[in-house]
């Protein structure tokens, strides 16, 4: 008898149900596409940011302690290096998948035909490598500074043999020199000379712009530095910093067992640098706290923001079904009144009329979750230009919100059906 009155209702008010589920498709929709985007969006915003160069700089020891001493940054070696040999170890810590990009710098203090310095800077640029894991990775300035403006030629080319005497020059030094693609400049190191072709002319917008830029061998080779490198340059996925990691970036050694499990065991950009620091001898890594900040306070906000309209969107959806539940309930108050008196308890009504509201919950949440997730796509494709990745988690988070808010939205029915009178309602008042 209880599920034939309830088909007979879903029937009977077909159009009113058919609206709630409308009503919660679109509350759930909603809740779905921002949810997913939430859950995956921390991820994208790191992609995003990627472009605009590295978050993490390892330099030897030794000239860490200089720069700190004298508080100054980026100031060179100081006589000490990093080992070409060991780079490939960066891809061996807790996060190497995080590791999205890196590149070794080594500058050369060189000389041109007419006398004047210039730095000649030698890196990786699409280097390729095959590391133990069976990952392959190109790596190098070529995308770790994708923001560069190529004004003449194009970027190096290590797979396609452009190496040892092929370089790229900064534009202010190309404008002062007159160089262009294909001419060759003459340059003198300590320990050898070298003739570049240049292949292409760059616009950095800031000191780059007056240096030389070569293969690493190339430019070790001028001073006789085989094997060895200044700094680093990591590009890395990272979660935002919290009191854990704050703590732990002053002092891991600070932390309990537990603490520094969790902050070991998380992507925090204090723990990848203390991974690196692990398999890098004599190495500091640091932070580019412009990016490491930028990155947290935008992913911070944007989810915030996301939650924001999850939450209007349910708020708006409960009050659409209370809306429409209770003008269901003042349209069947002669049949609810008739219930009551004859013997059906408030209990037994409010159960009757709940379970019909929630079989439509059901068929409108299943409706507004798929509608849901291609919201998310397009998001995606339009603002990140990549896929949204389903989160499993994402499924019972919209089930427990559509039901809450279908319960909530039921309530004010509910108490206008409890205070109802049979014997008003069936003499018409």
């Amino acid at each position: 008898m209880f599920i034939r009155m309830i088909g007979g209702t879903l029937f009977r008010q077909w159009k009113k149900m058919l609206m709630i589920a409308f009503t919660i498709a679109l509350g759930a929709s909603l809740a779905t596409a921002m949810l997913s985007v939430v859950l995956d969006v921390g991820d994208k915003v790191n992609q995003e940011l990627k472009t605009y160069g590295a978050n993490i700089t390892v330099v030897p020891k030794q000239a860490s302690v200089l720069n700190d001493l004298y508080d100054v940054e980026g100031g060179g070696s100081a006589g000490a290096y990093l080992k070409e040999e060991e780079l490939g170890k960066i891809k061996t810590i807790f996060w190497a998948f995080n590791i999205v990009d890196y590149a070794p710098f080594i500058n050369a203090n060189a000389t041109l035909d007419d006398g004047s310095d210039v730095t000649v800077v030698g890196s990786w640029f699409n280097h390729h490598m095959s590391l133990p894991t069976g990952e392959e990775l190109d790596a190098g300035i070529t995308s770790l500074r994708s923001w560069w403006e190529i004004k003449d030629g194009h970027w190096l080319d290590e797979q396609n043999g452009e190496d040892g005497n092929a370089c790229m020059v900064g534009s202010a030094l190309a404008e002062t020199r007159q160089l262009a693609q294909g001419d060759t400049i003459h340059v003198k190191g300590s320990a050898a000379d070298a003739d570049f072709t240049v292949v292409g002319v760059f616009e950095a917008g800031g000191e780059e712009d007056n240096q030389i830029f070569t293969s690493l061998d190339a430019a070790q080779a001028l001073d006789d530095l085989d094997g060895c490198i200044d700094s680093i340059e990591v590009s890395a996925l990272t979660t935002p910093d919290n009191e854990l990691a704050v703590k732990a970036a002053k002092d891991p050694k600070s932390l309990t067992i537990s603490q520094y499990e969790t902050w070991y065991c998380t992507a925090y950009v204090s723990s990848i640098c203390f991974q690196i620091q692990e398999v890098i001898t004599y190495s500091v890594a640091s932070p580019v706290r412009q990016v490491a900040d930028s990155e947290g306070a935008i992913l911070e906000k944007t989810q915030l923001l996301m939650l924001l309209i999850t939450l209007l969107s349910l708020i708006g959806a409960a009050l659409g079904i209370c809306n429409l539940v209770t003008a269901s309930v003042m349209e069947r108050s002669s049949e609810i009144g008739l219930m009551k008196a004859i013997g059906a308890y408030n209990g037994s009504v409010t159960g009757l009329v709940i379970t019909e509201i929630m079989i439509t919950a059901v068929f409108g949440g299943i409706a507004g979750f798929a509608a849901g997730f291609g919201f998310a796509q397009i998001i995606g494709r339009s603002v990140f230009g990549s896929a949204i990745t389903m989160r499993p988690m994402v499924i019972p988070i919209v089930a427990v919100l559509v039901a809450i808010v279908t319960l909530i939205g039921c309530i004010p029915a509910i108490r206008m059906l409890l205070r109802l009178e049979p014997a008003e309602v069936l003499h018409g008042r």
